[in-house]
């Protein structure tokens, strides 16, 4: 985690089990679920798997690297 989802957070890890086949937007509604605390960041979060950046279509496997878990970078 990082900037305001690790400040709301008090961490930068979160610790989630999900399904195997699960996607980004499954693990963005567990995050809301499981840590009240950043749940009105999460729809703003953006999140980079396997060095590449993510979508809520992204299906993570067991393997899968959450590098990065980022409030959007607006302009």
């Amino acid at each position: 985690m990082f900037g305001a989802a690790r400040d709301a957070l008090g961490d930068d890890v979160a610790d989630v089990d999900l399904p195997d086949g699960a996607t980004i937007g499954q693990l963005r509604r567990t995050l809301a679920m499981q840590y009240p605390a950043i749940a009105a960041l999460v729809p703003h979060l953006q999140f980079a798997v396997d060095a590449g950046k993510a979508d809520d279509r992204t299906a993570l496997s067991p393997s899968s690297d959450v590098a990065a878990v980022f409030p959007a970078i607006t302009r």
